[in-house]
């Protein structure tokens, strides 16, 4: 276990040294928040699948695979669907617009006051995201070196808070790119084949496992089209996305090296899907199956192995924690602060000061909540239930209106949470109703006020 710790040690040091570089990179505002709108294919290709491959879709997927066998991979599938339509369909008008934030095309079509209210639903889901990785950082750390949850928080949490204060997107490209290698041999090329191994290969693993594990919609096609409704279009709307969009120096960049990140996604679920079943043949009894991937990790890999599997676990929930910080403070600079303020200006001075307030705020919330599924479904559910409509409208529908997109924003977000409350986290009820809701109150109110102004057009 020394060498295990050890390793994590390299790598978490590895992790702030490229966040003093990416500190030195980052010379002015833009910098800092979508790296100069600079990046080539294999850094926007890394950076984009890290991103999105979190603490949820590593531990979560495990989970998972241990529980339905390989449809598990579905979560990892909706992601990976939302980037590759993301990419190839809607990256080229966005990087037109030049853009730093997804509400502020809400202000495009509607006005300032749409704009403030998207951006607190979306400072809200990123702050979540944060959070969710953040949580599956001090899982793992809590099970794998039997420290107290509230120190693995704070010190694996606290690398991430640091590197993003201090370098932003510069410093989470750095980081996505070694955290993207690092996790792929570490779950694909390792602990994937020893978990085979130790099974007695794909013939055991068959051969122990009901045929159910090994059937693509075990998991229920509710869920499937739960995951879709949820993540997909989660994936098209995210701020924490969308900022990674902004970085690529070119459409074809985006186009191209985004669709292999959507592949690589896909992929990425299947592993996890098929280590989470091999942990339900090595250790059928598992107490609390949130803890499958940890618990596999520990019982099948030797010292050292062991922990570079881990580094590689935490360089998935280390990158989508960072994005979802960065995410939240962009919209607070970007869109909330200088409401609240009038004349602020965003500033590189002040893109550091609100990473560093929002990740303490992240990592407070992380002591609070204990399940990263269910965190990361409250985050899509308030995204997509409260923002959806209204972006969708803002693109095709002329009669829109701000009334219309803020009624949809706040009567989906509210009924979002009402039946997360009333039915449970992971139930497929609240994206359904919300979104009802959404849209029956978008299009009543837009059509009970006024008709919208043409752009251009003379108050």
């Amino acid at each position: 276990m020394a060498l295990d710790i050890f390793v994590v040690l390299i790598y978490a040091a590895g992790m702030l040294i490229l966040g003093w570089y990416g500190m030195r990179r980052a010379q002015n505002h833009e910098e800092f928040l979508v790296a100069g709108r600079t990046l080539g294919p294999g850094f926007y290709m890394g950076t984009m699948a890290a991103t999105v491959l979190g603490g949820a879709s590593t531990v979560g997927t495990v989970r998972l695979g241990y529980v339905h066998g390989i449809s598990g991979f579905w979560l990892c599938a909706a992601l990976g669907a939302g980037i590759l339509v993301l990419n190839l369909f809607l990256a080229k008008p966005l990087l037109k617009l030049r853009i730093f934030t997804v509400t502020q095309v809400l202000e495009r079509r509607y006005t300032a006051t749409a704009r403030q209210a998207s951006a607190v639903i979306m400072f809200a889901y990123a702050l979540m995201i944060g959070t969710v990785s953040i949580l599956a950082i001090g899982t793992v750390m809590e099970v794998l070196f039997g420290l107290p949850f509230w120190i693995s928080v704070l010190l694996g949490g606290g690398v991430v808070v640091v590197y993003s204060t201090v370098g932003g997107m510069w410093s989470l490209t750095l980081t996505d790119i070694v955290q993207f290698i690092i996790k792929t041999v570490g779950l694909m090329f390792l602990l994937l084949p020893i978990c085979l191994y130790r099974v007695g290969g794909w013939d055991a693993l068959v051969a122990k496992l009901p045929a159910s594990a090994f059937s693509a919609t075990a998991i229920g096609y509710d869920t499937i089209a739960t995951y879709f409704m949820i993540y997909f279009f989660g994936i098209l709307i995210g701020q924490d996305i969308w900022q990674r969009v902004f970085t690529a120096r070119s459409e074809g960049v985006a186009k191209y090296a985004g669709s292999v990140a959507g592949v690589y996604c896909v992929l990425y679920g299947l592993v996890g899907a098929l280590i989470g079943m091999c942990a339900r043949v090595l250790l059928p009894d598992l107490d609390n199956v949130n803890n499958a991937f940890a618990a596999i990790v520990q019982a099948s890999l030797p010292d050292g192995i062991r922990g570079l599997v881990i580094a590689a676990a935490l360089a998935a929930m280390m990158s989508t924690a960072s994005a979802g910080l960065l995410a939240a403070s962009t919209t607070l600079t970007e869109d909330l602060l200088p409401r609240l303020r009038k004349g602020l200006r965003p500033s590189l001075a002040l893109s550091r000061l609100a990473t560093l307030l929002t990740g303490c705020a992240v990592l407070v919330i992380a002591l609070i909540v204990n399940d990263v599924l269910g965190a990361l479904t409250l985050a899509y559910n308030l995204l997509v239930g409260g923002m959806l409509i209204p972006l969708l409208g803002a693109i095709y529908w002329k009669r829109a209106s701000t009334a219309g997109a803020i009624a949809s924003m706040t009567l989906g977000c509210l009924a979002a949470l009402a039946f997360m409350l009333k039915d449970g986290l992971e139930a497929n009820t609240p994206i359904y109703y919300s979104l009802a809701v959404a849209l029956v109150s978008f299009v009543a109110v837009s059509l009970l006020t006024p008709r919208p102004l043409p752009a251009g057009s003379p108050a």
